[in-house]
C-alpha cells in the first residue's frame, strides 16, 4: 500500500508511532505469537459469505483447517467487532468460545494429536467496519457507481483482515490455499483473488480459488457492475492470464490506461523474477479508492491518469511516465505477497523495496539516469521523524519514511554494488531464497549483506533503526583530502563514489579522519547524489 505523507497525516492524524507510545493488552493479543496461535499451523480456508450493501451487512462462516504441530485445547480466532461469532464448531459439536474483544479463544473439546490436521467451522455476521478513508483507515467501502449501482471493496491492511472476517489474523502463518465464496446482489458480480472457479447463477454466489500462500490482508471482495477484458503475458514461466476487471462506463478507457500492466510485468520480471502467483492468475480490479496490492486481485482506483491522481511524487517530470497505482501496488506481488513480513515492525521489508521499484521500472523502460531522478527527487519527501523499524509483537509499523527513505537505502545499496547484473541478481536472489515465505528484516539484512560479502550491520542499522544521516565530512590542504562519516553509528562505513573533475573517484571512509593525496582539482569534489548521504565542508 502507498502512503503519501500527506494523506497519512490526515487520515491517521489520530495514531501515535512514537516509540515512547504504550500497548494495551488487545496489541499484543494481536501482534505476538500468543500459546493459543503458535501450536497450530494454517492449512486451508473456505470463506463463504453473503454481502448485502443495501443494509450494510454480512453474513456466513469461515472453515479453518490446520496441522497440529504441538498438542493443545484452545485456538484463537481473531474477530474484530462489531462484527460477532455465533458459533464455532468442530466435527459438528458446537464449542465453547471465550471473548477478549478481538480475540475470541476456542476451547477444544476434541484431543489435538501432533500431525493431524483438524478443523472448525466459524460462523459470524454484522455490519462491518466502513471504511472512513481507504485504503489507509479501510474495511468495507459501500459506494455507488455513476449509474447508481452498488460498488463495494474491502481494504484492511494495518487494522487487520479480522475486521471482516475471522481468521488466524498474524502474518507469520500464511494459509496454503483458499476458497472464496461470495453472495453478491443479483446483476452484480463479485471479483476476489486467485481464478474463478465456478459461479452459482441462482444465488449469484462467486466461488474464486487460491492455490497458493496468502497473507490475510491480500484477501479481498469486489462488488461492481462489472465488465471483462484480458491478455495473455509470456513470462519467464510461460503464458500468464492477465485479467482486467473494470466498471463498464470505463472499458475503453481501461484498454488504453492498463498497457502499463505488461509494462510492468515486463520489468519486474527482469529485475525480481517470475511473477510469484503464475497458478493464480494477475487481475487489475478497478475499486472506489485508491488501490491495495491484493494478492492476485491488485485493486486500481487511480482516475485513469499517470502518477499518483495526476502528480509527480518527485517532481522529477519521471513520476508522469507511468500510473502511479499500476505499477506500485503490482509491485507489492513480490515484495509484501510473496515475500511477506512476519511482524509489522518489518513493514520496510513491503513499503522499501516496493517504493524502490518504481524507479527500477523507470530504469528498464527509459534507462538508469531516468531512475536515479526519480529516486533522488522522492528524497524530498523523506521526513527522519521515527525510524523506520517499528516494535515487535504488538503490531506496530515503524515510520511512514519506510517508502522514501526505503527506497533511497536499496538504492544507495545498489552504487555500493557498483554492478547492475550483481545488484539484479541480489534483488532475483531474494525472491527466489524467500519465495512464498514470512521473513524477519534481519533474513533480508543477512542476505544482502552475504551477497555483496560486506558485513552491512551498522549501514541497516544507520538507516532503519535511527534518524541520522551519515554526513560525508571532508577537508582540503593542497592535493591532500581528508575525509570521514559522522553522525552515524559505531563502526559505520561504506564505499563512497565521487566526482573530481567531474571523473568518478572510490572512497573508503569510515568514522575515522583518513587522508589521500589525489590528482586533480579538489575544489571540484562533490559526492555521487546517488548515494543517500549528506555532505559538510
Amino acid at each position: 500500500m502507498y502512503m503519501n505523507k500527506f494523506i497519512v497525516a490526515l487520515a491517521l492524524g489520530l495514531c501515535s508511532f512514537s516509540q515512547a507510545q504504550t500497548f494495551t493488552k488487545q496489541d499484543t493479543l494481536r501482534g505476538s505469537i500468543t500459546p493459543e496461535r503458535e501450536w497450530w499451523d494454517l492449512n486451508y480456508y473456505h470463506l463463504d459469505i453473503a454481502v448485502d450493501p443495501d443494509d450494510k451487512f454480512i453474513s456466513g462462516s469461515n472453515t479453518i483447517r490446520y496441522k497440529v504441530l504441538e498438542p493443545h485445547q484452545v485456538l484463537q480466532v481473531d474477530l474484530q467487532p462489531p462484527l460477532t461469532i455465533e458459533k464455532v464448531t468442530q466435527d459438528g459439536k458446537e464449542l465453547e468460545v471465550k471473548h477478549d474483544v478481538n480475540a475470541h479463544f476456542v476451547q477444544l473439546s476434541k484431543p489435538q494429536i501432533k500431525g493431524e490436521f483438524n478443523e472448525i467451522i466459524v460462523t459470524y455476521s454484522g455490519h462491518p467496519k466502513e471504511a472512513v478513508n481507504a485504503p489507509w483507515d479501510g474495511g468495507f467501502s459501500w459506494k455507488k457507481d455513476n449509474n447508481g449501482k452498488d460498488f463495494v471493496a474491502t481494504s484492511c491492511q494495518g487494522l487487520g483482515a479480522s475486521v471482516w472476517w475471522p481468521n488466524k489474523d498474524h502474518m507469520y502463518d500464511e494459509v496454503d490455499s483458499m476458497l472464496i465464496s461470495v453472495k453478491a446482489p443479483k446483476e452484480l458480480i463479485n471479483i476476489s483473488n486467485g481464478r474463478l472457479r465456478s459461479v452459482d447463477k441462482v444465488s449469484n454466489t462467486y466461488n474464486w480459488f487460491v492455490s497458493n500462500p496468502i497473507n490475510n490482508y491480500g484477501v479481498n471482495v469486489n462488488i461492481g457492475d462489472y465488465v471483462h477484458f484480458d491478455e495473455v503475458y509470456q513470462g519467464e514461466k510461460g503464458a500468464l492470464d492477465m485479467d482486467y476487471y473494470v466498471l463498464k462506463d470505463n472499458l475503453e478507457k481501461a484498454k488504453v490506461h492498463f498497457k502499463d500492466a505488461p509494462k510492468m510485468m515486463q520489468a519486474f520480471e527482469h529485475w525480481f523474477g517470475p511473477y510469484p502467483f503464475y497458478e493464480d492468475s494477475f487481475k487489475l480490479v478497478e475499486v472506489p479508492y485508491l488501490g491495495m496490492e491484493h494478492q492476485s486481485s491488485v485493486t486500481y482506483g487511480n482516475q485513469y491518469l499517470k502518477g499518483y491522481l495526476g502528480r509527480d511524487l518527485s517532481q522529477s517530470g519521471w513520476g508522469l511516465k507511468f500510473d502511479f497505482i499500476i505499477i506500485h501496488e503490482a509491485g507489492h506481488e513480490w515484495f509484501a505477497n510473496n515475500i511477506t513480513y512476519k511482524d509489522a515492525a518489518d513493514m520496510w521489508v513491503h513499503e522499501g523495496f516496493t517504493c524502490y521499484s518504481e524507479s527500477l521500472f523507470l530504469d528498464y523502460h527509459y534507462g538508469t539516469e531516468a531512475a536515479n531522478a526519480y529516486v533522488q527527487g522522492i528524497r524530498k519527501n523523506i521526513r527522519n521523524d521515527k525510524p523506520i523499524i517499528g516494535i515487535y509483537d504488538v503490531n506496530h509499523e515503524g515510520s511512514g519514511d519506510m517508502y522514501y527513505k526505503g527506497s533511497n537505502i536499496l538504492h544507495t545499496l545498489r552504487q555500493i554494488v557498483n554492478d547492475d547484473e550483481k545488484w539484479r541478481a541480489i534483488l532475483r536472489g531474494l525472491n527466489s531464497e524467500f519465495y512464498h515465505k514470512t521473513v524477519t528484516t534481519a533474513q533480508i539484512e543477512d542476505y544482502i549483506s552475504s551477497q555483496m560479502d560486506l558485513d552491512l550491520s551498522p549501514f541497516f542499522d544507520q538507516y532503519l533503526r535511527t534518524i541520522k544521516i551519515p554526513v560525508f565530512e571532508y577537508s582540503i590542504d593542497g592535493k591532500k583530502l581528508s575525509y570521514r562519516f559522522n553522525n552515524t553509528v559505531k563502526d559505520f562505513k561504506i564505499p563512497i563514489r565521487v566526482f573530481i573533475d567531474d571523473e568518478p573517484v572510490w572512497l573508503n571512509p569510515s568514522t575515522s579522519w583518513l587522508s589521500k593525496k589525489i590528482k586533480g582539482n579538489l575544489d571540484s569534489l562533490h559526492v555521487d547524489p546517488n548515494f543517500y548521504v549528506d555532505t559538510k565542508n
